[in-house]
């Protein structure tokens, strides 16, 4: 299963007007997410910050390109990483570097519909893809 494309996924969200109906997308964007070996499931793929456990794992990709696997124990959280990967998962490093991934999340106001504690990890993961993106630029 593959992910969605960023843009559809904003558009559907601002239609929905009922925070559990936004709840329920992101919950189902979760579940498109790429299945990750438990074996990768390790203190060093753990991403800090966040209250539910969330992993990150780079890839090698093809050409110079960015993939993740990335899994959460929370679903709704697991939606907010799927969200986050589709805007960088099979880019360039240099499209990733060139993003400003904090203000493309924007229109979905996750502050607004989340609580603090399922959202404080989103910048530790940005910086985590950002960083990996640098390393594959250099």
């Amino acid at each position: 299963m593959t992910l969605p494309d960023f843009n559809t996924l904003r558009d559907d969200f601002e239609i929905l007007d009922e925070p559990d109906d936004r709840y329920r997308l992101l919950i189902d964007l979760g579940k498109a997410l790429e299945p990750m070996p438990d074996a990768l499931k390790t203190d060093a793929t753990k991403v800090r910050g966040c209250s539910a456990s969330v992993w990150v794992y780079p890839t090698a990709a093809e050409k110079g390109r960015l993939h993740f696997l990335a899994d959460s124990n929370a679903a709704i959280t697991k939606g907010i990483v799927a969200l986050i990967l589709t805007l960088v998962q099979d880019r360039t490093a240099e499209e990733v570097l060139a993003l400003d991934i904090a203000e493309e999340l924007a229109p979905f106001a996750l502050a607004k519909h989340l609580s603090s504690n399922r959202t404080q990890g989103i910048p530790n993961m940005i910086a985590l893809i950002r960083e990996t993106a640098a390393r594959l630029a250099a």
